[in-house]
């Protein structure tokens, strides 16, 4: 069983952190609990050759940095009509090639992250089935660049049903996603679109993939369930905390209804810009009742440790110095934060972190915790109080 993040970004993508360097990358996956990460960006030339010169490749599609953790080579383009891709690549030659044949599609191949590309979702899968590459749908239901905000279906985009993967994004899980039809062949994934490499973000949503090895063949025969190898489970966070889960005002984060936002013709009272959320746009697409096929994995929902840490501690910010005090302690302790939530019995917490620390922990673990919905483009936050909300304790899908 290895754990997989696909979708990351480099320093070079906008708004990103200047820690978004392999070497930190690498150590901070691991802390995560991490075993292979995608690279990010591997179309940007400078990216890419900082890539290249900080990792040992393994063959041709996997490649290993020195503190153990692998590497994929992967990227997001957004495309002529500002819907958002992930791209898995089989080799660097690929990667050459790719960038060779868009170069004139591209005004900022080498200077974004996330390359533009001026070519449609069916032109963009004929180049990369070209290259033997494999291509999905990023963070699917997000209102700003996703494939449902532009198109009704996989085939508009594509011209064929036959995608292998399907990235939820932060604001949706499986239970969600499963009410559309369509979507019953398709392998969900779930990934952290991290800006930064700290455990807060990077890994905040991963896959945990069966293979007979850790290397890049094996990953792609589990995302099209081939020879055994498959996912297992779908570990994300809870959808409530996403910043698009609810339609709301991007200026104040109000919360509408869609019947009220089109009364207002899609403008706050305030003034600003009312988004709607993917929970509304899903409820839209929905034509069937929710029907997990027998391929599709449990989801897990987790909550980043730093997350629960500064409610605990009662602080305003992961960053603060207590917050990353206790949560290194911890780490040190049970060797990576998957192990601290999921795993970790409550008495081994409680001698490490004290009686409330554990607690909290227990209490997400069973559901017991609220959590107010994010929306607007503001995420979603935790409130460590006892609420009912219909979870079974992580304990039942291990």
């Amino acid at each position: 069983m290895i754990n997989v993040d696909f979708h990351i970004h480099s320093m070079y993508s906008g708004g990103t952190s200047n820690n978004m360097e392999i070497p930190v990358i690498a150590e901070q996956s691991k802390l995560k609990g991490l075993n292979t990460i995608g690279s990010g960006d591997c179309l940007n030339k400078n990216w890419l050759n900082h890539f290249v010169s900080s990792v040992t490749k393994i063959d041709d599609g996997t490649f290993e940095h020195k503190s153990g953790m692998r590497f994929i080579l992967t990227t997001e383009v957004e495309d002529q009509l500002r819907v958002h891709h992930v791209i898995i690549f089989p080799s660097l030659s690929s990667v050459e090639e790719f960038r060779y044949i868009i170069r004139d599609k591209s005004p900022n191949l080498d200077t974004d992250g996330r390359c533009n590309v001026n070519l449609a979702g069916d032109e963009l899968l004929d180049i990369v089935n070209n290259i033997d590459g494999l291509i999905g749908p990023s963070h699917a239901f997000t209102p700003w660049t996703s494939i449902y905000k532009e198109y009704d279906t996989l085939e508009d985009c594509y011209k064929t049903k036959n995608i292998p993967f399907l990235e939820l994004g932060l604001s949706a899980d499986t239970h969600m996603a499963d009410c559309i039809s369509e979507l019953k062949d398709v392998t969900f994934m779930t990934n952290s679109d991290a800006h930064s490499p700290w455990p807060h973000r990077i890994g905040r949503e991963f896959n945990r993939l069966k293979v007979k090895d850790n290397n890049y063949d094996e990953i792609i025969n589990a995302i099209r369930r081939r020879g055994g190898n498959q996912f297992v489970l779908n570990v994300g966070i809870d959808p409530d905390l996403g910043k698009y889960h609810m339609t709301a005002c991007t200026r104040c984060y109000k919360k509408y209804t869609i019947k009220s936002a089109l009364e207002q013709k899609n403008r706050c009272t305030c003034g600003g810009l009312i988004k709607k959320g993917v929970a509304d746009r899903i409820k839209e697409l929905c034509d069937q009742e929710v029907t997990h096929p027998s391929h599709r994995p449990k989801y897990i929902k987790t909550i980043p440790l730093a997350e629960i840490l500064v409610q605990t501690l009662g602080l305003a910010s992961v960053n603060s110095k207590k917050v990353q005090d206790l949560w290194k302690l911890l780490i040190q302790s049970f060797k990576n934060e998957i192990n601290v939530l999921i795993v970790t019995p409550r008495e081994e917490i409680e001698k490490v972190a004290g009686e409330k620390v554990a607690q909290a922990i227990i209490d997400f673990r069973e559901g017991n915790i609220y959590i107010e919905p994010g929306g607007g483009g503001m995420y979603g936050k935790v409130h460590l109080t006892k609420k009912d909300r219909n979870q079974s304790s992580l304990d039942t899908f291990l």
